[in-house]
């Protein structure tokens, strides 16, 4: 270990949209663009979101001059960071890093834009601050080894984006060198996230990168005024490696900074679910178009995982076969795939009506999963995935998909994104207001902040009662 928290420090404090590739500063538009649109959505279809809000009065954390996505009121600077980064992650529909196993954007981009709009902050700064959370979040998600991580029930989006909020924050407030390393020193301190959420789809998978986007964008106002952080808060006796992965690969938190850049790693997800599921989904899309196929043929269905995707999304097998509500279903490879083989398509309108369907959940039942070999050495940088179709007639389709839609090999089309986006907020802005919106992001960084933020605003918050969704 070789002072990685000195190294990130001085990356996010020095880090300009002028050393950055164009390739990698228009790829992190959009994804600024896909996660405000989820927030967007999520701000009025999620059950969770209800009770969010009310915490958030009953704790003073609604007075500021900060905006939450789809929101028409104004709340402070970590009612508003907790509240973004908890929408963003509330569909599940939010962007992810392969390799690392994570959600980069829900943590960076409320704990930047909360900041960001509190303190005058101009778009470049803000979307420096983004790609500089971007870079941090991921490369520590690789150091820690996701599977490790995973296995020793530590959520990665939330523990590292701790850490990438703290950076992206503190870029935007113009941090320097010594200030960032306390901020990520107090974001030490704040680190956390379980994945016990999956014993009951608790709502606290979505709540825990919300208080990483607030953990972060308050170390980072901590240590602008004086306060002081851990040193060593990476590689530290008891830092963030020795407490949450004894066995990390640190020297990769710090790789080639500055050179090689994870954000342009970073994929827009097709699916709302979780995406060790997305390559059988893939699959299942491709099956049924390539040999014509009705869903009427199928006699049996058998979904190939790594051992990483099997134990989100594939086992114990009888929960997953039975999803009771949307988390259940977002991490349960058996629903995505039948709800993709029943209609050719799987979108984030389809659980108020699959889960309620008895035709989607007997088909559900009827699935099988599996630990595919070809995926599992295809991981932890690719999140692979196979299907296997057996017909009525004794036929058998196998496809495996080694590099699932979204991903920087296979990456979705800017027109494809604005389709995502649109059709997640124009429910919620409107077609002339999903116009500006989209605008506005594509602008970003040559516009000034309250501009954009008007466009993520509706005119009117709705009621906070979710339309459908049962989650």
């Amino acid at each position: 270990m070789a002072d990685e928290t000195k190294k990130l420090a001085a990356f996010g404090a020095g880090i300009d949209l002028k050393s950055v590739p164009e390739t990698v500063v228009a790829h992190a538009r959009l994804l600024v663009l896909d996660s405000l649109a989820i927030a967007i959505r999520a701000r009025h279809e999620v059950d969770s979101t209800a009770p969010l809000m009310a915490a958030l009065a009953d704790g003073g954390l609604d007075q500021g001059n900060s905006t939450v996505p789809g929101d028409s009121e104004r709340y402070g600077v970590l009612g508003a960071a907790l509240a973004g980064g908890t929408l963003i992650h509330s569909l599940d529909f939010d962007d992810t890093h392969a390799a690392s196993s994570l959600h980069p954007s829900a943590p960076v981009i409320p704990a930047a834009l909360a900041v960001g709009e509190a303190a005058g902050a101009s778009g470049a700064d803000v979307l420096a601050g983004i790609i500089a959370g971007y870079e941090a979040i991921c490369r520590l998600g690789l150091a820690v080894d996701p599977a490790d991580h995973y296995a020793r029930g530590f959520h990665p989006s939330a523990t590292c984006g701790a850490f990438g909020a703290a950076l992206a924050a503190g870029r935007v407030l113009a941090l320097t060198p010594d200030q960032m390393e306390h901020a990520l020193g107090i974001a030490l301190s704040q680190a956390s996230g379980s994945m016990q959420y999956l014993a009951n789809g608790a709502w606290t998978k979505r709540f825990q990168v919300g208080h990483a986007a607030m953990a972060g964008a308050q170390a980072a106002l901590l240590a602008r005024r004086g306060f002081t952080g851990a040193s060593d808060a990476i590689e530290g006796r008891h830092g963030f490696f020795k407490g949450y992965a004894p066995d990390a690969d640190a020297k990769r938190a710090a790789d080639r900074l500055g050179s090689h850049w994870e954000t342009a790693a970073i994929a827009v997800k097709p699916y709302p679910s979780c995406r060790y599921t997305h390559a059988c989904v893939d699959a299942a899309q491709a099956l049924m178009a390539e040999n014509g196929l009705s869903v009427d043929d199928i006699e049996s269905v058998t979904a190939g995982l790594p051992q990483s995707g099997m134990e989100l999304t594939g086992i114990p097998e009888e929960r997953k076969r039975a999803p009771k509500n949307i988390v259940d279903g977002q991490f349960s490879v058996h629903f995505c795939v039948a709800v993709m083989l029943r209609q050719g398509r799987f979108g984030w309108d389809d659980y108020a009506v699959h889960l309620a369907d008895p035709d989607t959940l007997a088909l559900t039942a009827r699935i099988k999963a599996v630990q595919d070999p070809r995926a599992q050495e295809a991981a932890p940088e690719y999140m692979a995935g196979s299907l296997t179709l057996g017909l009525r007639d004794g036929r058998t389709f196998d496809k495996f998909v080694k590099i699932c839609r979204g991903e920087p090999e296979a990456p979705l089309t800017p027109d494809e994104i604005r389709e995502k986006t649109a059709s997640l907020v124009m429910p919620i802005l409107g077609e002339d207001r999903e116009a500006a919106f989209f605008h506005a992001i594509m602008r970003f960084e040559k516009s000034d902040l309250p501009a954009i933020m008007a466009a993520v605003r509706p005119e009117k918050t709705a009621s906070d009662s979710p339309s459908g969704a049962q989650d």
